[in-house]
């Protein structure tokens, strides 16, 4: 079998490529390092350096004996995504130079991941809705005309649903109005330019699936934390790229950070926002439960991608009861809310979906946190308290 994955390098792409390799997949990856040059052009740090994806890919197979075919390539352009498709690929790194085949399954994480990027002014808004929405159209298309057959696996976010006062069903909900029922995508709200490009990429697909009967699974991912993968044990210049700022970081690693070095945790306003949550173990299960039962022809099937809920609090609170535990003085700051979201507010998301699949969930234990504290300590002199927080604001 044969897996593409779009955004390769990004902190879920790169472990997802070596999970897929490790168990015997044909794996290709493309990226243009955009996550990386955005990091660069905001000056936020990383918590340690990390080789280029053509270098990860040579370690891995010095290490392993497993090929990843590497693309440097900007997706957005149709002729990149296209040549993927159609042979006319070009490698910029990789063992066999053959081309290894129209992939059986794409999974699509070629995007700008940011919701504070997307909103610090207009130029970074049009950046994230060009890139993330072009690189979607390029790939429907590309399926469309070369693969029907091939199932695209699209990594949504429940910040598409935003934060309904009822149940979050998995994607659908079926309504009934003046005596007739039917079954619609359930509605969307979202909170950031970002999460709003990711509501019209489930709008794009729905269409390629209405259309032209292509196979599409949306996992509607709630924020991941993590950092340890089985794969990345095999050296350490595999580790995936983590940041612990406000602008790329996600809310657990950043706490984590925060408290190795004597930073105050930034809960937002009240704190009382809720969200699904996973470990980053969770997400390469996932995506591998999902490529192992496929969509079918003509359906878009949605998950929700969370295996438990927290508040800022409630995670805040762990944060330092654990810190504290370790030796660490963790304080708690309430900072005057940046974003205009809801503080308090019901939150229900149904997510059994990929449960049944066959997904063993990782829980975020005390345990669990304490290992991140531990692996986080020994790069502490990296860690640039100037970058933790600047205020973006919407």
């Amino acid at each position: 079998m044969h897996v593409l994955i779009l955004g390769g390098d990004g902190y879920l792409g790169w472990p997802t490529a070596m999970y897929f390799s490790a168990r015997g997949y044909e794996v290709t990856v493309v990226d243009n390092y955009l996550r990386r040059n955005n990091c660069q052009d905001l000056d936020v740090g990383m918590l340690y350096p990390v080789p280029t994806l053509m270098e990860r890919a040579k370690i891995w197979h010095e290490k392993t004996g497993h090929e990843i075919k590497v693309v440097i390539g900007d997706l957005a352009e149709p002729q990149v995504m296209r040549s993927l498709f159609d042979g006319s690929v070009k490698y910029n790194w990789c063992v066999n130079p053959k081309f290894t085949g129209i992939p059986e399954t794409v999974v699509h994480y070629a995007e700008q991941p940011s919701a504070p990027f997307s909103l610090i002014d207009y130029a970074h808004a049009d950046l994230t809705l060009v890139n993330n929405l072009r690189v979607t159209n390029n790939l429907m298309f590309a399926v469309r005309d070369f693969s029907r057959d091939t199932h695209i696996i699209k990594l949504g976010t429940m910040g598409e649903y935003g934060t309904p006062n009822i149940d979050i069903e998995e994607g659908w909900i079926e309504i009934e109005h003046k005596g007739r029922k039917g079954k619609f995508l359930f509605p969307r709200a979202a909170g950031s330019i970002y999460h709003t490009t990711k509501v019209m990429d489930t709008d794009l697909l729905w269409f390629g699936v209405r259309m032209w009967d292509l196979k599409v699974t949306d996992l509607m991912q709630g924020p991941v934390y993590g950092i340890e993968t089985e794969e990345a044990a095999v050296d350490p210049r595999l580790s995936t790229i983590f940041n612990y700022d406000e602008v790329f970081g996600t809310i657990v690693n950043r706490f984590i950070v925060q408290a190795v070095v004597d930073y105050p945790l930034t809960v937002y306003g009240k704190g009382g926002q809720t969200r699904g949550y996973l470990n980053i173990k969770d997400t390469l299960q996932c995506i591998h439960q999902s490529e192992k039962s496929p969509a079918e022809k003509g359906e878009l099937r949605i998950f929700n991608q969370i295996m438990e809920t927290f508040s800022a609090n409630e995670l805040a609170e762990m944060t330092q009861r654990v810190g504290q535990q370790l030796g660490y003085d963790v304080q708690v700051d309430h900072l005057e809310n940046p974003r205009k979201e809801a503080e308090e507010h019901y939150y229900n998301p149904t997510y059994q979906g990929l449960i049944e699949l066959g997904v063993k969930p990782h829980y975020l234990t005390e345990d669990v946190m304490a290992g991140m504290f531990k692996v986080v300590k020994k790069y502490k002199d990296n860690i640039r308290k100037d970058v933790i927080f600047k205020g973006v604001k919407w």
